[in-house]
């Protein structure tokens, strides 16, 4: 079984709605980085589970219908597969992407391993044929990121903004970045020591 192939892309959710079919814990699961995101998340299942039930989320009680999509920027399908199917239809019929859980034919976006270290996020996926795998190596990768990457990413935030006011060329930076981090790095050393 070959994996879909995809292109990796991040969404920006801040005060979007965002549809998530199904209330169980899968759902659920999704909450976290939807709401972290700043979507504003309705979710809609006739059975709900008490963990969707949370500040920022919009529970309705009832099946699925075709029109709770119209407006919506994503959504997520974690109900049974045939409800599953019914949300990716109405999904495509509005040229909005769907991640349907579990269900690699009926999804149009899959959702990734995520290592979140302040402001950088990495995320990990295997076209949704392996996601157990995606998760597994987002710990095994995790554990190799440094906890300081947040520093990281200030002082490459920093040389960033002088590269552009000087006009130093895009060939350039990555060496210049390695050498600023390692000088970063070398300072927080000799700091400590």
């Amino acid at each position: 079984m070959s994996a879909v192939p995809v292109y990796p892309v991040f969404l920006r959710l801040d005060g979007e709605p965002v549809v998530v079919v199904g209330g169980g814990a899968v759902a659920a699961g999704k909450l976290e980085g939807l709401l972290a995101a700043g979507a504003r998340v309705t979710v809609i299942a006739p059975e709900v589970n008490p963990r969707c039930r949370r500040p920022g989320v919009v529970v309705l009680e009832r099946a699925f219908e075709d029109d709770d999509l119209d407006g919506a920027r994503f959504a997520i399908a974690a109900a049974t597969p045939a409800v599953n199917r019914d949300v990716a239809r109405a999904a495509a019929a509005r040229n909005l992407f769907v991640n349907a859980v579990d269900d690699r034919a009926a999804a149009s976006a899959f959702l990734g391993g995520v290592i979140r270290r302040g402001d950088v996020t990495i995320a990990i996926s295997t076209g949704g044929a392996a996601p157990a795998l995606a998760g597994l190596l987002r710990e095994a990768i995790g554990a190799l990121i440094p906890e300081d990457l947040e520093a990281w990413l200030r002082t490459a935030a920093t040389e960033r903004a002088r590269w552009r006011a000087d006009g130093t060329p895009m060939s350039e930076r990555r060496e210049r970045l390695f050498e600023a981090l390692a000088a970063a790095r070398g300072s927080a050393v000799e700091h400590v020591a």
